[in-house]
C-alpha cells in the first residue's frame, strides 16, 4: 500500500530577497533558509556512524520491550531514562521508568537505587512505577526561572481504552512530573495537564530558550496515520491548543511513530527531529510474531510547526541486522550528547522483542547533520543577503586533500568587495574571511565548493 501525499501549507519565512540578520548565532545547512541559488551544489543528507551497544535490557524489570529512550546531559554526567516493560498492555501499572548513569556517554551502569520493588527486588534503577510510565519522557529544564525542586521535568501517560480514544475523547493524557535529582519524582498536578491527542508513543517536550516557553511534541493520528502535533506553555502546567505539523507541498505523508525532536546544541533556535518512520504493510522477517519495519529519518523546523524534509531518504537503515528488521526498531532516542570535541551522540535502539533487546550509540560530526555539498566537478551557491554582524566570516567545513572552499562577498550589484579564493581542511569554527570594513552593511556571499561540505556558518570575532 503507497501512502498518500498531502499538500501542506508553505513554511512561513521571508522573500529571498529580504535581508538576514545572524547577530553572532551558528546557522546550519539542514535546509535552505539562507540560500538564494545554486549552480552544482547541493543539500547533502550525512548519516551517522553506528559505535557500540551501550546497554542491553535483560533485567528482570526491563525485557524486551523496553521503550522510548531520553538522554540528558547534566554537567559530567549522562542519564538515560526508558521504559521497563517485560510485557503487558499500554494501560498495565507494572510499567516501570527506569534510568542509566554514565560519565562519558559510552559506558552506561545501572544505579542501585532501592526506591521501587521491580523484578522481585528493590536493589534495582526505577524511578517511577504505573501507567505513566509506558512513555515516561523527561528533560533538563533550561528554564531560567525553574525552581531548584523542578530541575528536571517530565511528561507521561496514556489514555483510557474506549471508542475515540487515539482522539483523546477517553480519560487519561499526559501528565506533568518534577524532580529536584532526576532520581525522585512526583507529580506537579493530579490530573493530566494535556488531554487532546494519542499519546501512546514518546511525547517529549523541553524549554524553548528562543521563544521563552515550554514546548511538546505529542502523538496523534490523521488519517489513521501516526503524526505530530505542538503544544506550548508558560508554566508546564497550562497548554496552548495542539497544532499538527505541517510540511511543503508534495511531502509524502509518513507513519511518524516518534519525533525525538531536539533544539540544536549550537543554535538552539533551529529544531532538529529524528523521526521513526515506521511501515506497517511490510514483513522481512516471515517467521516474525509481528509485522512492520521501520527506520530512522531527519527533518528540521524553524518554528515547530512548519518542517522542512529536504531529504525523503534515511538517516538510519536497519542494516544487515535481521533483528533490526522486526516491528518497532530503529528509534532513534530524545537527547543529544557532546562526547568529544566535534563529536555529537545520539542513541537508537535494536532487537525489540528480541531478548537482547539493546541501544547502540550514534555519532554525527559536530553540527554535522547535513551541508551544502560540491563534488569533484565543482559547484557554487548564492546566500540570501545577510547583514555582516562581524569582522568575521566563521565557517564549519570540510574539504578532500585536493578540495577547496572559495567565498566571495558581493555588494548589492552584485560587485566583489571581500574574497577567499581557496580553503581547504577540516575546521568545527574556522575565522576565515575579513570583513571588518564591512561590518554593518548587507552583502550575498557566493560560495564555491570544490569536493567539499560546508555545516554551518556564523559572523564571529
Amino acid at each position: 500500500m503507497k501512502i498518500p501525499a498531502l499538500l501542506f501549507l508553505l513554511p512561513l519565512a521571508a522573500s529571498a530577497a529580504e535581508q538576514v540578520d545572524l547577530g553572532s548565532r551558528w546557522e546550519l545547512f539542514v535546509d535552505d533558509f539562507l540560500v538564494e541559488s545554486m549552480d552544482g551544489a547541493a543539500l547533502k543528507l550525512h548519516p551517522p556512524v553506528k559505535r557500540e551497544v551501550v546497554l542491553t535490557t535483560d533485567q528482570p524489570w526491563e525485557g524486551r520491550t523496553c521503550a522510548y529512550f531520553s538522554v540528558i546531559q547534566d554537567g559530567e554526567k549522562v542519564l538515560m531514562y526508558y521504559r521497563g516493560s517485560s510485557g503487558g498492555s499500554d494501560h498495565s501499572i507494572d510499567q516501570v521508568t527506569c534510568v542509566a548513569e554514565s560519565e562519558d556517554g559510552i559506558h552506561f551502569t545501572r544505579p542501585k537505587l532501592g526506591l521501587i520493588e521491580a523484578g522481585g527486588t528493590k536493589d534495582n534503577n526505577v524511578v517511577w512505577r504505573g501507567v505513566e510510565s509506558h512513555n515516561f519522557s523527561p528533560f533538563l529544564d533550561a528554564n531560567p526561572d525553574a525552581k531548584p525542586g523542578e530541575r528536571f521535568k517530565a511528561l507521561g501517560g496514556v489514555n483510557q481504552p474506549g471508542k475515540n480514544w487515539h482522539q483523546g475523547e477517553t480519560p487519561g493524557g499526559l501528565y506533568a512530573f518534577a524532580s529536584a535529582d532526576g532520581i525522585h519524582w512526583k507529580k506537579m498536578k493530579s490530573e493530566p495537564v494535556i488531554t487532546k491527542g494519542a499519546f501512546d508513543s514518546q511525547n517529549l517536550a523541553f524549554w524553548d530558550t528562543t521563544r521563552d516557553r515550554y514546548v511538546c511534541f505529542s502523538r496523534i493520528f490523521l488519517n489513521k496515520v501516526r503524526a505530530v502535533q505542538s503544544n506550548t506553555s508558560g508554566d508546564f502546567l497550562a497548554w496552548s491548543e495542539p497544532v499538527p505539523h505541517e510540511y511543503a507541498a508534495g511531502v509524502p505523508w509518513e507513519h511518524f511513530y516518534t519525533s525525538a525532536t531536539v533544539p540544536c546544541p549550537t543554535a538552539p533556535h533551529l529544531f532538529l527531529s529524528f523521526p521513526k518512520r515506521f511501515v506497517p504493510d511490510r514483513k522481512k522477517v516471515a517467521e516474525h510474531e509481528t509485522g512492520g519495519v521501520s527506520d530512522a529519518v531527519f527533518m528540521s523546523s524553524r518554528d515547530g510547526v512548519h518542517w522542512d524534509r529536504p531529504f525523503l531518504e534515511a538517516w538510519v537503515r536497519p542494516g544487515p541486522d535481521r533483528k533490526n528488521w522486526t516491528d518497532r526498531n530503529n528509534m532513534t532516542a530524545n537527547g543529544i550528547v557532546v562526547t568529544g570535541e566535534g563529536e555529537w551522540s545520539l542513541y537508537i535502539s535494536e532487537h525489540y522483542r528480541h531478548e537482547d533487546h539493546r541501544i547502540r550509540r550514534l555519532t554525527v560530526r559536530k553540527q554535522g547533520f547535513a551541508s551544502m555539498h560540491g563534488d569533484a566537478r565543482g559547484g557554487s551557491f548564492t546566500t540570501r543577503p545577510l547583514v555582516v554582524s562581524g569582522p568575521k566570516l566563521h565557517l564549519n567545513y570540510a574539504t578532500s586533500a585536493a578540495g577547496s572552499v572559495g567565498i566571495e562577498a558581493l555588494d548589492e550589484n552584485g560587485e566583489v568587495v571581500a574574497e577567499l579564493a581557496e580553503l581547504y581542511g577540516d575546521e568545527f569554527d574556522a575565522p576565515t574571511l575579513d570583513l571588518a570594513a564591512l561590518q554593518g552593511k548587507t552583502v550575498r556571499l557566493r560560495v564555491s565548493l570544490v569536493d567539499a561540505d560546508l555545516y554551518a556558518l556564523r559572523f564571529g570575532k
